[in-house]
């Protein structure tokens, strides 16, 4: 069976755990070299790489912290070390903090927009120097939240609808060049962020399984296949979409 993404290089930004571990994984499987990046999780993405390795694919653990500007490009210094190419970006490190209007500070706003938008910019600025002259996929990692914005999240949800109109406007600006710019915006996944802010069995996430049209919340393995898809010539067509997995809750 041929692998979709046989000699592809890819880069996954904060992909040590959660959805960015099990991405970098299914894009392993599919033939690409993956650079499997962490800002302090170093066993995690040591592990991730060994999961990989085991496998018979290929990977590294890259440390750096992609809302810090300066280390963004020692990354893709590092990625084209080891595999001397960048096909993909997959910009999936990101923060969540739900906080109502009282208690927003800009201490709370900096450090989401930083990393969410910023971070997701200044990756994306950077692996376009690198691709190809063929061309290159990125696929920005956003969320459900960024349209359906719950309550609390107004600066969360902002970082989200802000990758929605860059991933559109980026798709529009880079398409000349052969760069797709694409989103995949999954609902609640069940992920170690989950557990670690309280929500895996929350009202809140009741709430949302309650007014999700396929009955639960998400898990890694059902996002990481659509990174797939954009990743590959199978969506060679494809640019500047947004596509929503979050078992049809909008």
């Amino acid at each position: 069976m041929s692998q979709k993404l046989a000699g592809k290089v890819a880069v996954v930004t904060g992909a040590s755990k959660g959805i960015g571990a099990e991405i970098a994984k299914q894009l392993a499987a599919e033939g690409a070299a993956v650079v499997v990046n962490y800002a302090s999780s170093q066993a995690a993405a040591e592990q991730v790489v060994a999961q990989i390795k085991s496998q018979g694919g290929r990977a590294v653990a890259v440390k750096a912290d992609v809302s810090k500007p300066a280390e963004i490009p020692q990354l893709f210094a590092a990625a084209k070390q080891a595999f001397e190419r960048v096909d993909v970006l997959v910009n999936n490190a990101g923060i969540y903090e739900f906080m109502p209007l009282e208690n927003i500070t800009p201490e709370h706003f900096h450090k989401q927009f930083n990393l969410n938008v910023l971070g997701l910019v200044l990756a994306t600025q950077e692996a376009a120097k690198h691709f190809p002259a063929t061309g290159g996929s990125v696929i920005n990692i956003s969320s459900v939240v960024a349209t359906l914005a719950p309550p609390s999240g107004s600066i969360y949800s902002a970082t989200k609808a802000a990758v929605n109109a860059i991933t559109r406007s980026l798709g529009q600006e880079l398409g000349p060049r052969k760069i797709r710019v694409n989103s995949v915006n999954p609902g609640m996944v069940e992920t170690e962020g989950l557990h670690a802010v309280g929500f895996a069995e929350s009202d809140f996430r009741k709430q949302i399984e309650a007014t999700t049209p396929l009955g639960r919340i998400g898990k890694p393995d059902d996002i990481a296949p659509a990174v797939v898809f954009f990743a590959s010539d199978d969506s060679k067509w494809v640019t500047g979409e947004s596509l929503y997995i979050s078992g049809g809750a909008r």
